[in-house]
């Protein structure tokens, strides 16, 4: 039994809604942007870019330090590498040393970093502290803001790391990926990862070590070992993103490969609540929102589940679904997103909230649009286009 299955649940303070300019970071196949709303987030513009050019698979701001933001790129000057800004992202400098892996170990086999695709910041008492996770799946640590990275021995270095992700292979188009880092906000050390074909994993110590996390769900890979057997089913999942409830750290949704999932941590089970949206909707896709203000609201946007997986919006008619009850009903909302013949996606990054109330709910699409609802997703409109494919959307925070 893990800790966390014996401690009592703590749930956090509902925080307070804010007010003002929204900023929302956006990476792209083409490089950052910033796009700034006014004070009553009716105007939406682009502010700044970064890296033109650039592949950007994250852009995230420090809740620590406001004017703090870290972003991944991936070009031909530099390679893989993080950059990191002191301005709010209107102008950036290169890491000295980004993520990259040691030598090989105990006959792991020697690995490169082709890119970093997740960011995530550390907890709010260690300041400086970021995780970065890459492809192939690795994971490192920052303890200067992103200046300087060292990988994380424990998962990097785990003698059932190439088990658990397949050896690293799968059909992911860009590679497997190491994503949804989650530092538990009560304790710095308690973190989560997801592993792309591997599964979630746990870890009490900061990742000097980790164990699987996904009985009840369904693996995606049925390669079966039969030196592992009464063990296979705990890993070999796919999870496509993991969320945390703000303001209960033990409620926890999935948008997995095979179906929308939650769970409270003292249980120790996922349950498929996907199958409860209406009939004809498969609960496939990558993204997943939870509700900042309530663990049982989230939404998810699903993508065409048919065999083929043409990870479009079903019948090219995008729309989000929302539940307000842990996953027991979820209602369509799609007032003001188009109609037909729109068949773009929304990637595991690409769904952002703002903190106002009415909470302002952001899709960012494949297509290179932003559309924005600003009453919890009920209507929505068009906030940005004609941006590169949107890989990431995240919110900065507001100003006054």
């Amino acid at each position: 039994m893990t800790p966390s299955l014996s401690q009592p649940r703590h749930k956090l303070r509902v925080p307070r809604p804010k007010k003002g300019c929204v900023r929302l970071l956006v990476g792209t196949r083409k490089g950052a942007f910033v796009v700034g709303s006014d004070a009553q987030r009716k105007d939406f513009g682009v502010v700044c870019t970064e890296g033109l050019g650039a592949i950007v698979h994250h852009v995230v701001a420090d809740p620590r330090a406001p004017k703090s933001v870290l972003m991944t790129a991936l070009d031909p000057e530099h390679g893989a590498h993080v950059r990191y800004s002191d301005d709010g992202g209107r102008t950036f400098k290169v890491s000295r040393k980004s993520p990259a892996f040691g030598d090989a170990v105990d006959g792991l086999q020697q690995r490169r970093v082709h890119h970093i695709f997740w960011l995530s910041p550390g907890h709010s008492q260690e300041s400086g502290v970021w995780y970065a996770g890459t492809s192939p799946q690795g994971l490192f640590r920052s303890r200067d803001a992103g200046r300087t990275w060292r990988p994380v021995a424990g998962l990097n270095n785990h003698p059932m790391l190439d088990r658990w992700t397949g050896g690293n292979q799968d059909s992911t188009p860009d590679g497997p990926t190491l994503h949804s880092i989650r530092v538990d906000p009560r304790d710095a050390e308690h973190l989560y990862i997801a592993l792309s074909a591997g599964g979630v994993m746990e870890s009490h110590n900061a990742g000097r070590t980790w164990n699987p996390v996904n009985v009840g769900t369904v693996r995606s890979f049925e390669e079966r070992d039969e030196n592992l057997e009464g063990v296979e089913q705990e890993f070999g999942q796919d999870p496509h993103l993991l969320v945390m409830a703000g303001t209960d750290p033990d409620r926890l949704w999935q948008q997995g490969r095979t179906g929308v999932y939650r769970m409270d941590r003292e249980e120790g089970h996922w349950q498929r609540v996907g199958a409860n949206l209406p009939k004809g909707i498969d609960d496939v896709g990558f993204a997943i929102l939870s509700h900042p203000r309530d663990p049982d609201g989230a939404w998810v946007f699903p993508l065409d589940g048919s065999r083929t997986w043409s990870r479009t919006a079903p019948k090219g008619q995008p729309g989000l679904y929302r539940t307000q009850d842990g996953g027991q009903k979820w209602t369509r909302q799609d007032r003001g997103l188009p109609r037909s013949h729109a068949y773009w996606s929304v990637k595991r990054q690409a769904l952002a909230h703002d903190a106002h109330d009415p909470l302002g709910v952001y899709v960012g699409t494949s297509q290179g649009e932003i559309w924005g609802s600003l009453n919890e997703g009920r209507s929505w409109r068009c906030l940005a286009r004609h941006l590169p494919e949107i890989y990431s959307l995240e919110v900065a925070g507001v100003t006054s």
